[in-house]
């Protein structure tokens, strides 16, 4: 029998609670989860501002490191979670501890190697991440910390992804937050309290990401999670590995795009000294926090809409969607009147003293406030493809608004506007993001539209069928 009661019981309600109420469940803990990683992100930026403009702007260098890092665990996590979601719709147990296992050896094993080829060459990788001579100390003993790390922390999205995807949000949430509060708990005293500087920092985030790590592997070795995680179960043939790559592979593209686009963006502002560099990476940090709201919401959207696209219950998917759509542009709007109105103040909390880093931050931001409502259709439109297994239309979005749009942007407003084409350019790529998205998701839903009608066939045929089958005389 492929499945326990538990575990049926778990479908049931993936595939028959009403999604809006089904979506909330999900969202809150995922959101508070991404909400508390957001948070230490940005703690780490609040402590080791205060050690001056350039250690700031070497939080924003060491970002883009951190980002390559993400890329792995997420298309590997992403790519395995999403393949579970639908394997448990179609209630294919055996299948999905295969991809789970493979995907969580495969996260060590990449993240080895980040490590291994990270510390060899850390002087030359701070650079061509954009470290100018002054924030290159910094960035170098808060890089080192963060690559010993690497394999945990690719470990860790793998593990945080399953979970949700098997709509099992409050464990992942435990983890993370945890995780998180201990991060801003250790940064003061390890930075300050005893001394080490921006060492500190990286050495707070390395403990608590390990703290996490454990916190979610428990979760998986205690028999919480349905999906199964054992070296027997990793897969012996290639067909599993290419399907947690091509799935994944949105993610990888999001995520190693996010890493170009923030050297590039650090390159850019670095032409104009290390307080544009600083204000533009708290930028990125506050924005990362605002943008987590959106993600969180569109992650408690993914395992509903994976799970009931793999039982062929294509009218939640289509009801999960604009659900998650309309409460993502409530709080949107309300986070960009918000953002717009106290930008400066926000962008003081880091740097009050500095007031061209203040100048230049407030200008940034307000921009992107502009534009964060585009993002409750972006967003939701890329997630929908991935969670459906729409891996090439996926990749195309994940690859827009960083890599399509963004990077051309970066490269030519700053020759024809200066720092203005530097602060732009992130909202005006955004904006183009949403009309490719809009495209995408009118052939989506014609599509479904079509399955739809098959699968109600086929419905309609099994049950003639059975109806015609002449009752056996005992």
């Amino acid at each position: 029998m492929e499945q326990t009661n538990k575990d049926q019981a778990q479908y049931e309600k993936m595939t028959k609670t009403p999604v809006s109420k089904l979506i909330i469940s999900l969202a809150i803990p995922t959101t508070v989860s991404m909400l508390v990683s957001s948070i230490y992100n940005m703690a780490d930026t609040f402590f080791v501002s205060k050690l001056g403009t350039s250690a700031t702007g070497a939080v924003g260098i060491v970002f883009s490191l951190m980002a390559i890092i993400q890329a792995v665990g997420f298309t590997l996590g992403m790519g395995a979670g999403s393949t579970i979601s639908r394997l448990l719709g179609q209630q294919k147990q055996k299948q999905a501890n295969i991809i789970g296992s493979t995907a969580f050896f495969s996260a060590i094993g990449f993240g080895l190697l980040l490590t291994i080829f990270g510390l060899a060459f850390v002087d030359g990788l701070m650079h061509l991440l954009g470290a100018t001579p002054t924030i290159l100390p910094y960035a170098r003993g808060y890089a080192q910390y963060i690559l010993f790390g690497a394999p945990v922390m690719c470990a860790s999205f793998v593990l945080n992804n399953i979970l949700r995807s098997e709509g099992k949000a409050a464990l992942s949430m435990i983890g993370l937050t945890l995780g998180g509060v201990l991060n801003m708990v250790l940064d003061p005293i390890f930075i300050f309290t005893l001394g080490l500087g921006i060492s500190g920092a990286a050495i707070a985030t390395l403990i608590s990401q390990c703290v996490s790590f454990a916190i979610l592997l428990y979760c998986f070795l205690a028999g919480k999670s349905i999906t199964k995680l054992s070296v027997k179960h990793i897969a012996r043939t290639v067909g599993p590995y290419v399907q947690i790559i091509k799935i994944g592979f949105p993610s990888l593209c999001r995520q190693g795009l996010a890493s170009i686009a923030t050297v590039a963006l650090n390159v850019n502002a670095a032409v104009y000294g290390d307080a544009a560099v600083a204000a533009m990476s708290i930028v990125g940090r506050v924005f990362m926090f605002i943008q987590s709201v959106m993600l969180g919401i569109g992650q408690g959207f993914q395992p509903v809409s994976g799970y009931n696209y793999g039982a062929r219950k294509y009218d939640r998917v289509r009801q999960a969607y604009w659900f998650t759509v309309k409460a993502g542009f409530i709080l949107m709007t309300s986070l960009c009147v918000l953002g717009f109105l106290f930008a400066p103040q926000v962008v003081a909390l880091f740097r009050k003293d500095d007031l061209d880093v203040i100048q230049i931050g407030a200008l940034a931001f307000r921009a992107q406030c502009v534009a964060l409502p585009l993002m409750s259709l972006s967003m939701p439109t890329n997630m929908l493809m991935q969670s459906t297994g729409k891996s090439m239309e996926a990749t195309i979005l994940a690859c827009s608004r960083q890599g399509i749009f963004f990077l051309p942007l970066i490269l030519v407003l700053p020759q024809m506007f200066g720092l203005l084409g530097v602060q732009l350019a992130q909202p005006l790529a955004d904006a183009l993001t949403l009309a490719t998205s809009a495209v995408f998701l009118v052939r989506f839903m014609r599509k479904l539209k079509v399955e739809e009608q098959e699968a109600k066939a086929q419905e309609a045929q099994q049950s003639h069928e059975i109806d015609a089958e002449p009752v056996k005389e005992i």
